[in-house]
C-alpha cells in the first residue's frame, strides 16, 4: 500500500504553507518566470500560466496522491500573497526519506523565508510523519540555497561531481545548459535540536538573498 502526505497546512510566525490552488496561478507563473529561477531550476523558460494551471491541478495532485511528493504554496500569514513554494519530491516511504527544494519570489527574497519555510517543513516531516532523512541537494554555485540548508541545520554529505544541469541566458535571450555539481545535504531527526535554537539565537531571519 502506497503512503501519501495528508492535505495539510503548516504555519510559522510569518508564513503558511498549504496547498496550491488555482487562484496561485498568476502569482505562480510570474514567480517562475524570474531570471534566478531559470537560472537553477528544470522549470521551463518562458512559463505560461496555462503552465501554472497544469501544475496547480494535475501535476501536484499526482505528485501527492501516488505518494511521489508534496507541493505547498508559501503564502505570508498578514497579506496571503503567494511568496515561495516548498517541494517534496522522490519520497520514499520505505526508508522514510524524501528530498526538499524551496523556490522563494523576487519579490520576497531578503525576509528569510526560504529559511523558514524549509525548517517548519523539516520539523513536521522528522515529527508528525515519522520520517528518517531529508536530502536537499544545491548547485554548486548557489550559495544562497547553501546558506539555507546550513541554517536549518542540514549536514552536507559531499559531492555528486556533473550531475547538475544549471542554465545560462545567451545574449539572444535563449538559455544554455551549464553542467555543475550538486552539493548533498541531509537533515535526520537528531539534528532537529540544533537548528531551532540557532534560527532563534541569530533572530530567525536572515538577511541574504535566500531565493532558491
Amino acid at each position: 500500500m502506497t503512503s501519501t502526505f495528508p492535505n495539510i497546512s503548516i504555519s510559522t510566525e510569518r508564513l503558511v504553507l498549504r496547498p496550491l490552488d488555482e487562484d496561485d496561478v498568476p502569482a505562480l507563473a510570474d514567480m517562475m518566470n524570474d531570471e534566478q529561477v531559470g537560472a537553477w531550476t528544470a522549470v521551463p523558460q518562458p512559463f505560461s500560466r496555462a503552465a501554472a494551471r497544469r501544475w496547480i491541478t494535475e501535476y501536484a495532485p499526482a505528485e501527492r496522491t501516488t505518494g511521489r511528493g508534496l507541493d505547498l504554496a508559501v503564502t505570508e500569514f498578514l497579506t496571503q500573497r503567494l511568496v515561495g513554494i516548498v517541494q517534496l519530491t522522490k519520497t520514499n516511504w520505505h526508508i522514510r526519506s524524501t528530498e526538499l527544494s524551496y523556490i522563494i519570489a523576487p519579490w520576497a527574497r531578503g525576509e528569510g523565508y526560504a529559511a523558514e519555510a524549509a525548517l517548519a517543513t523539516s520539523r513536521w516531516l522528522l515529527t508528525d510523519q515519522k520520517l528518517e532523512r531529508i536530502e536537499l541537494r544545491t548547485a554548486a554555485d548557489n550559495t544562497a540555497s547553501q546558506q539555507v540548508a546550513q541554517k536549518i541545520g542540514c549536514i552536507s554529505e559531499g559531492v555528486l561531481r556533473g550531475a547538475c544541469i544549471a542554465h545560462a541566458r545567451a545574449e539572444d535571450g535563449t538559455w544554455t545548459d551549464v553542467r555543475t555539481d550538486y552539493i548533498v545535504w541531509s537533515l535526520l531527526p537528531e539534528d532537529l535540536e540544533g537548528p531551532g535554537e540557532h534560527f532563534a539565537e541569530s533572530g530567525g531571519y536572515p538577511s541574504y538573498t535566500d531565493w532558491n
